[in-house]
């Protein structure tokens, strides 16, 4: 009779550490198709528009290093709710939550490119 007990026992925590196992490879497609398409989506975008603010980098140094500070910010808020993830009770909320972060760099990547054209535009207006 123990050792049936013995061996639940042993199943039960073995189950219980596969499913942990297994929620920690969680992704945001597993919670909801729609917005990990937003996701994906928005993440292709954030990486055209840090290319694109990259180049103006010698240029413009100083802003460059504030505009990456800002999005540096943000990508560590979104990797804390990717870690958050598979832990939390509302996934969707966390999804929600990761989707509304890319929004948000993509914004502000927009802005910092506009802002860096203006400067660009200001200063060869002023030169001549």
């Amino acid at each position: 009779m123990s050792a049936a007990a013995a061996i639940v026992v042993v199943f039960g925590l073995v189950w219980l550490y596969a499913g942990r196992m297994q929620n920690r490879d969680l992704e945001i497609a597993d919670v909801n198709s729609a917005y990990a398409k937003k996701e994906g989506h928005y993440a292709g975008l954030i990486t055209e528009k840090r290319d694109s603010l990259a180049i103006f980098a010698s240029a413009n140094p100083d802003l460059y290093k504030k505009f990456t500070s800002d999005l540096r910010k943000l990508d560590e808020d979104y990797e804390r709710l990717k870690a958050e993830l598979p832990n939390t009770p509302n996934q969707l909320y966390v999804v929600k939550a990761m989707v509304k972060n890319r929004e948000i760099q993509l914004q502000l990547l927009k802005q910092q490119l506009m802002i860096i054209n203006q400067v660009d535009d200001y200063k060869r207006v002023n030169q001549i």
